[in-house]
């Protein structure tokens, strides 16, 4: 990437991370790879990724131009033996869901597609680590994976144009929609949140990556594999609901916030329209991965 390129041409993966003790925010030089510890190379940037996403515009300036330097002359950059991944953010205002957006999804369903978005919500205290455990809880019988493409707001907006819609996003990242059907579906009156929202059940990373960094954020494949088995392969060239769209329908109704996530929706293949059912159980390796974006893996605990 070029530091003279325009903000919206910055190519960069934006992560948080651990190292000695501390938690800040990070450029990943690749999926998987190094990562340059920016607010060593410059204070001024903010080392938590809400407060990053808060001034945004400065922000990822200088997080580029630390990350140029740092490639320069070899500083400042950190191996993966020497710090932990955690999720890109943990204190987002509004984490939405949008429920059922896949057109092979629907086929799968063999119902009418909605036309607007079905939207729900997850609580930020359900997200964890790329690599963080998935704790199934005592109250749940019939826990269920999901592989979703995820988006992050850099910039507040209400009753947001459809051609100014991405200019509020700052990029977009994979996340694992761990949902207990039984509460979903069958308990609290019909209401999905609780379903949703246990703890861990919002696994998200491994970075959030820039649309300058991303081919067509909705020409992707998506996948998700159960224990080495794949059981979900789509591409987000399914979403009936785009971002930009979404980003419209949402912010009619509410304020979108910096560090607000949304979950697009998942492809085919969950275990609970299989036959019979395929629930996960403890022990349980689950990869969600996103092409250009990276992979999480959760393990069931």
């Amino acid at each position: 990437f070029s530091i003279s390129a325009p903000m919206d041409a910055l190519k960069l993966r934006l992560v948080q991370f651990e190292s000695a003790g501390r938690q800040r925010v990070g450029v990943e030089l690749e999926d998987g790879g190094s990562v340059v510890d920016v607010t060593a190379v410059d204070p001024a940037i903010p080392s938590d990724m809400k407060s990053f996403l808060e001034q945004w515009e400065s922000s990822v300036s200088l997080a580029a131009r630390a990350a140029e330097e740092a490639k320069t002359n070899g500083k400042r950059i950190l191996l993966p033996k020497d710090f932990s991944l955690k999720a890109p953010i943990y204190d987002p205002q509004k984490v939405i869901g949008i429920g059922m957006n896949y057109a092979d999804h629907w086929r799968e369903l063999n119902a009418p597609m909605p036309e607007d978005p079905v939207v729900f919500s997850k609580f930020s205290s359900s997200i964890t680590e790329p690599n963080g455990s998935v704790i199934l809880p005592d109250e749940a019988e019939s826990v269920d994976y999901e592989v979703e493409l995820a988006f992050v707001i850099c910039k507040p907006g209400k009753r947001i144009k459809e051609s100014e819609a991405m200019s509020h996003v700052a990029g977009f990242t994979v996340a694992h929609d761990v949902t207990a059907r039984d509460w979903q579906m069958h308990k609290n009156g019909g209401q999905w949140l609780v379903g949703k929202t246990f703890d861990t059940f919002c696994p998200l990373g491994p970075a959030i990556v820039t649309r300058a960094a991303l081919s067509d954020p909705h020409k992707l494949g998506i996948r998700c594999w159960l224990n080495g088995e794949l059981v979900q392969n789509s591409n987000t060239d399914q979403l009936m609901h785009k971002t930009e769209a979404l980003i419209v329908f949402l912010s009619r109704f509410m304020t979108l916030q910096p560090g607000d996530v949304v979950l697009t929706g998942t492809p085919p293949g969950v275990g609970c329209f299989r036959k019979p059912p395929l629930w996960l159980k403890k022990g349980d390796v689950v990869q969600c991965e996103v092409d250009e974006i990276g992979k999480i893996v959760n393990t069931v605990m």
